[in-house]
């Protein structure tokens, strides 16, 4: 049996950082947009969205396991 150790979070809930991106909403014209990871029907995918009124600016897809990466998605085929 190994020995890991996992503490406790010091967050209730966990919480997915967040990058600020210059510019305005196209919908609400507000300065509120911030790019991260997003998990929809389609799989993952980069997004940027309006913090305001959740409008998507941008969406671009990602890894297909989000922020796991496995070694043969590395490999050239």
């Amino acid at each position: 049996m190994s020995n890991h150790s996992f503490p406790r979070p010091d967050e209730p809930t966990p919480r997915q950082a967040r990058e600020p991106v210059a510019g305005r909403c196209d919908a609400c014209g507000e300065p509120a947009l911030m790019r991260y990871p997003l998990l929809s029907e389609g799989g993952w995918y980069l997004v940027v969205k309006c913090q305001s009124c959740l409008h998507s600016q941008q969406r671009e897809k990602w890894q297909r396991l989000g922020h796991v990466t496995l070694l043969t998605d590395a490999l050239a085929c």
